[in-house]
C-alpha cells in the first residue's frame, strides 16, 4: 500500500508485510482480475463497495437542449447523455459543485462543457449520432475538436472527453435524425460518486468469490441425487486454493482469507487506477475516523 498512505500524525499507517496484500494476476485496458489475502470477508467487501459507489469520477448532469424534432422526448435524451462514459482524468483537480465558490451553477473549476449540433438536411438514410459528436467548449464557447484515443492508448483524453472504446471508435449511439431532422443541445457535466447516482459509477462490474471449493459451507449447493457429481469443480478459482480431502473433519472456527475479484471498468478510468483509487478513498475515510 505504498504510495497511497494518509497519516495526518506524522506515522504510517500500515508498513507491516503482514497486512493485507494484493496480488494482480491479469490486467487489460477493461479488465482486471486481482486477489486479495491476509484480510477478513469485512475488510474484503468494503473494498468492493468503495470501488463501486465511492470513487469520484464526471458524469453529464445538466442539459440544455436548444432544437430537438427527433423522435426522443427531451428526458430521454438527457438521460442517455447521462450515462455516456466520460474521461476521468485529473479527475482531483475538478471541484464538486457544491463545493465551489466562483459560481451559482456551473463554472470551468467545476465542470466541463460539451456541445451537440447535428443536422440532416437531405439524405433519405438515418443520421446516427453518437458519442463522438460530442465536443467539448473552449471558454469563449466555441467548440474544438478533441481526438478519441484507442482503446489501447494507456492515456487517457483531456477531461470530460466521451470515451469511444469500439472498434469504430464511435461511442455509444445517442439517436437516429430522419431527413429534416436536427439536434442542438449543450451539456454541463459535474464531478460526483456513484452513491449520489449510478451515472457517476467508474465500474460497470465487480465480480466477487472466496472459498471457491465451499469448504466453509457458505452456499447451500441444492442437488437432486449428489452435489459432488452435479456442480463441477470451480475452474477459475479453484487452483488457487486446495480441494477439500474426502473425509476432512469440518472447522468451525474457519474464516475465509482470500478473496478473489474481478473488476470490469466503463472506461472513465483504467482498472488498476481505479484499484488504487479505491484504497486511497477507503485509507481517507480511516484517517478520518482517527482524526
Amino acid at each position: 500500500m505504498n504510495g497511497y498512505e494518509y497519516d495526518p500524525y506524522g506515522e504510517s499507517l500500515d508498513t507491516s508485510d503482514s497486512g493485507p496484500q494484493v496480488t494482480i494476476r491479469t490486467m487489460n485496458h477493461e479488465v482486471i482480475d486481482f486477489s486479495l489475502r491476509n484480510t477478513t470477508l469485512a475488510f474484503a467487501n468494503t473494498v468492493r463497495r468503495v470501488m463501486l459507489a465511492e470513487i469520484a469520477t464526471i458524469a453529464v448532469d445538466l442539459v440544455e437542449i436548444e432544437s430537438n424534432n427527433t423522435v426522443l422526448a427531451d428526458e430521454f435524451l438527457a438521460h442517455r447523455l447521462g450515462l455516456l462514459p466520460l474521461s476521468a482524468k485529473n479527475i482531483d483537480d475538478l471541484l464538486y459543485s457544491r463545493d465551489c465558490d466562483n459560481c451559482d451553477k456551473y463554472c470551468e473549476q467545476c465542470s466541463v462543457v460539451l456541445s451537440l449540433n447535428v443536422q440532416n438536411r437531405n439524405s433519405d438514410e438515418h443520421l446516427h449520432v453518437y458519442a463522438k459528436d460530442l465536443f467539448i467548449e473552449s471558454q469563449t464557447g466555441a467548440p474544438r475538436y478533441q481526438p478519441h484515443p484507442s482503446a489501447d492508448d494507456e492515456n487517457l483524453p483531456e477531461l470530460g472527453t466521451p470515451i469511444c472504446s469500439d472498434e469504430d471508435r464511435n461511442g455509444p449511439l445517442i439517436c437516429k435524425l430522419r431527413r429534416g431532422q436536427d439536434l442542438r443541445l449543450r451539456c454541463v457535466a459535474k464531478k460526483g460518486i456513484a452513491k449520489e447516482h449510478s451515472k457517476w459509477a467508474p465500474t460497470a462490474a465487480v465480480g466477487f468469490e472466496y472459498d471457491p471449493w465451499n469448504k466453509l459451507r457458505h452456499t447451500t449447493l441444492w442437488y437432486e441425487v449428489d452435489p459432488k457429481t452435479e456442480w463441477p469443480d470451480p475452474v477459475k478459482n479453484g487452483p488457487m486454493e486446495a480441494p477439500p480431502q474426502e473425509g476432512e473433519p469440518f472447522d468451525y472456527d474457519a474464516e475465509p482469507h482470500t478473496f478473489y475479484f474481478n473488476l470490469e471498468s466503463t472506461g472513465a478510468m483504467p482498472p488498476d487506477t481505479i484499484l488504487h483509487q479505491g484504497i486511497k478513498v477507503l485509507q481517507q475515510k480511516l484517517a478520518g475516523v482517527i482524526q
